[in-house]
């Protein structure tokens, strides 16, 4: 076993550090695409669904949404922390240590989401209300945003387990477990909402049930010994640099997430102005740009593990080409999926609600969000860049200028002079001038990266 064990720990290795960049990124970054894709279809397939109970039910998916950044705020800072220390303790050899990473972020992950877990049920109404929820949609956010917190737990876990797989390169393992849970919720979605006439609260048993099942998958591969690292208790380690690595360093994905989760409420309560329709609307668009933003760069998904892997072995050209690569790669893919999505705008709003203003609001707003979404690319590789080879600081300057330290702003004084326009263009906006500063910084780095050794 041990033999077998360190055979496929050097062909990994050289699997990572040999395959030609462009080759590799899109093994490790399709399958996350799809997974990403899966994930972002269910989120819609819970709007779309819940629409269809009442224009207030739709709006409470846009308020809950703010609950579940605050998950993924956690579980990505575990899971991205560990996984960019674990690629390259690989990348360098050091397995054990590897193992430490991996063991002190998934359970310091689960434990994040018992504590939200409890203090979200504690605190149910105040913190729906402080999500943006207005008197009419506030029973359906509450009856929705329970289930949501009672998989807390598992949803914090699964990110880290899934990023552990990503950043060894076994994207394919990772994306078994997310596809499955995406799949089952979306076909639990109806049935639980119409058939068993749950309604809202139907959309969250589904997620919850499938978010468990798509946990135990993920788990599975670290208890198949599928990877290299493990994941177990007697691994936690009781150094707590390993655990100030794992939290400054995915300390950007924190900063991302949670501002995400401010903005979502920012966006709330200024659409909460224009009513229901507006809150709904913005929803939609935010839902819709989502999917837009993981099929064109779910692809840098497969440059992170690729970049932190030959930072760590010292090939340095490599890392220089993977960042080009994404750059491209996710801009050409991104521009021609926001063209299909300007032309039929109304159309794709309409799925979700067929009352005037929310198409009205919502296909303007689509459309200024696609021609910005151009800039997107430069500010995420730069983020991803950078935290996946541990420097820390930048990346958290990017992650937040890119989440909401520029939007937060713009999102409360545009619509003093616009209205609701003002919220439409406050993160379009936000995505130029953040890609103006992380271009410099990104292109000043690899200009400085040494030789290869």
């Amino acid at each position: 076993m041990k033999l077998k064990q360190i055979t496929s720990a050097e062909n990994q290795y050289k699997k990572m550090t040999e395959t030609p960049v462009a080759r590799l990124i899109l093994s490790l970054g399709i399958p996350t695409t799809i997974s990403m894709l899966i994930t972002n279809i269910y989120n819609m397939a819970d709007s779309y669904f819940v629409s269809h109970i009442s224009l207030s039910a739709g709006g409470a998916t846009s308020i809950v949404f703010g609950i579940m950044s605050i998950l993924q705020a956690f579980g990505f800072m575990f899971g991205h922390g560990a996984g960019s220390n674990i690629s390259r303790m690989l990348g360098s050899k050091h397995i054990e240590k590897a193992s430490r990473y991996a063991s002190t972020g998934f359970f310091g992950a689960l434990f994040c989401g018992f504590m939200i877990l409890a203090g979200g049920l504690i605190f149910l109404e105040p913190l729906m209300r402080l999500l943006g929820s207005t008197d009419t949609i506030l029973p359906y956010a509450k009856d929705y945003g329970m289930w949501i917190l009672l998989a807390a737990p598992v949803m914090t876990a699964s990110c880290v387990l899934n990023n552990i797989l990503r950043y060894e390169g076994k994207a394919a393992l990772a994306m078994m477990g997310l596809t499955t849970g995406g799949i089952l919720n979306i076909l639990l979605d109806p049935l639980f909402i119409f058939t068993f006439d749950m309604g809202i609260s139907g959309a969250g048993v589904a997620t919850a049930v499938s978010q468990f099942i798509s946990f135990m998958i993920l788990l599975s591969m670290f208890l198949l010994n599928k990877t290299q690292s493990k994941v177990s208790i007697r691994f936690i380690s009781k150094d707590v640099r390993i655990l100030g690595n794992i939290i400054i360093t995915g300390l950007p994905s924190l900063a991302r997430q949670g501002l995400n989760s401010v903005s979502t409420m920012v966006l709330n309560a200024q659409a909460k102005l224009f009513g229901d329709a507006a809150i709904a609307a913005m929803g939609y668009v935010g839902r819709t740009s989502s999917l837009i933003f993981c099929v064109g760069l779910g692809i840098g998904q497969g440059f992170q593990p690729v970049s932190g892997f030959n930072y760590g072995a010292k090939k340095y050209s490599r890392v220089k080409k993977g960042t080009l690569f994404t750059l491209v790669f996710g801009a050409a893919f991104i521009g021609i999926i926001s063209a299909f999505c300007f032309a039929f705008a109304p159309q794709i709003i309409a799925m979700f609600r067929k009352e005037t203003l929310v198409i009205e609001i919502g296909s303007e707003a689509l459309r200024i969000m696609c021609v910005f979404l151009l800039f997107l690319p430069i500010s995420v590789v730069a983020t991803m860049l950078f935290q996946s080879i541990g420097k820390s600081l930048p990346a958290l300057i990017l992650s937040c200028l890119q989440s909401g330290l520029v939007f937060i702003p713009l999102c409360v004084i545009l619509p003093h002079f616009w209205g609701s326009r003002g919220i439409e263009l406050a993160q379009p906006l936000a995505y130029f001038i953040s890609a103006v500063i992380s271009l410099p910084m990104m292109f000043a780095f690899l200009r400085q990266l040494p030789h290869d050794e």
